[in-house]
């Protein structure tokens, strides 16, 4: 689509949710009367960041479904996460939104090759998470055959990625990694979209070389979608084409805020995603804008004597000397922070690991070096890469 039609739909959507949301008593029709917007047209999208932001703490405050606009007899299904501390956010889709969901899956697979004579096996959670449904509505809406196998039971999901001869993979980083152990590298899968969790340019290589396939990331949330927000293609140079007609894309301090323009159960105006990635301009014949991998999320990032430290960034220097199984500990027992990283090898690499972390971070970190399997894998959900330890039992065995 042409930028300039595409910026004047945009600006015609966000006028429309504006007025959307002041038909209604929800808390952002009337956070947006207080700053004195009235309808719709006083809204123009070069002015959107003069709107106030909204924030998960938001959603808590009015769970379960207190930002829902559409009517309940609208609601068709419910997505969320199981949120931080035991507070889940949970979201309300209408048919609308659905269909929405679906188009820009399709558009992700398309991107990344996929044909409706693609099989796409997806090992994303099938749930209230919406990794596995987003992707099984977008295959279907392609026209490709989509194996519904969900997350879990390895031996399982590689004996039908042998028995089925699937082209696409779609799981978390993660858990590819973990059929990679069981996988022969001469497998049937030429592409993986791989998301749910933060994961970086040496995990990617990782992966393309263990399995043999194009690793490309795809990246979404429940409160704006689920997957399919920004999404790699083959040609797209490492960034993440955003699905900006319908969710609009900021950036303040790092933080990404997307707006649902086109959404209908629960739009969102500015929300603020804890999500740190740069913005970047089109490139080639595409003409959305692009993000960058996540760097992490804000609640992540670790500050160690003074210094801010991204997973993200342990990670790059543990993949050049190590399997792709670690864990980062936080040590919070004390008012001095420490910072340990376990890691898996079979060979003698403690001290370079050391200097190469201290290099990279400008910190030292106490590095454990593990035999091969001490590490929990992921079977299901999210890898859990970062431990947070204030008192008790160490997280792995060995520390004091």
């Amino acid at each position: 689509m042409d930028p300039e039609a595409r910026r004047e739909l945009q600006e015609q959507r966000l006028q429309g949710l504006v007025d959307r949301l002041l038909g209604t008593e929800n808390f952002q029709g009337a956070r947006l009367r207080e700053a004195g917007v009235t309808r719709g047209t006083d809204v123009r999208l070069d002015e959107i960041h003069l709107l106030p932001t909204i924030s998960k703490q938001d959603l808590w405050d009015h769970y379960p479904f207190g930002l829902q606009i559409a009517p309940q007899e609208d609601i068709v299904c419910v997505h969320g996460s199981s949120g931080t501390g035991g507070r889940p956010t949970l979201i309300p889709y209408t048919a609308n939104d659905i269909e929405i969901w679906s188009e820009v899956m399709a558009r992700a697979l398309k991107g990344a090759g996929a044909t409706t004579t693609s099989i796409v096996h997806n090992a994303y959670g099938y749930g209230l998470f919406t990794g596995g449904l987003g992707v099984h509505h977008g295959g279907l809406k392609l026209g490709a055959t989509v194996i519904p196998m969900s997350g879990g039971m390895t031996e399982r999901q590689v004996r039908l990625i042998d028995d089925l001869k699937p082209d696409v993979l779609c799981c978390t980083p993660s858990y590819a990694l973990r059929l990679a152990e069981d996988l022969k590298k001469e497998n049937s899968i030429q592409v993986g979209i791989f998301g749910a969790e933060p994961w970086t340019e040496e995990m990617r290589q990782e992966i393309q070389q263990r399995l043999g396939i194009k690793a490309l990331d795809i990246y979404g949330l429940s409160e704006v979608i689920g997957p399919g927000v920004a999404c790699e293609s083959l040609d797209s140079e490492g960034l993440l084409n955003i699905a900006e007609d319908h969710f609009y894309p900021e950036t303040d301090q790092g933080e990404l805020i997307f707006t649902t323009l086109t959404k209908t159960g629960m739009p969102l105006l500015r929300y603020r995603t804890g999500d740190v990635a740069t913005l970047h301009e089109p490139a080639g014949q595409r003409t959305l804008r692009r993000m960058s991998k996540l760097k992490g999320r804000k609640d992540d990032m670790l500050i160690i004597r003074g210094v801010n430290v991204f997973p993200t960034e342990i990670e790059a220097v543990v993949l050049t000397l190590a399997s792709p199984h670690y864990l980062i500990i936080e040590d919070r027992r004390t008012t001095t922070a420490q910072l340990h990283v376990a890691v898996e090898s079979t060979q003698d690499i403690k001290a370079k690991l050391s200097q190469d972390l201290k290099e990279r971070l400008g910190i030292t970190c106490q590095v454990h070096v593990l035999e091969p399997g001490k590490l929990p894998r992921t079977e299901q959900g999210k890898a859990q890469r970062l431990a947070r330890w204030t008192q008790g039992q160490a997280p792995i065995d060995g520390l004091t």
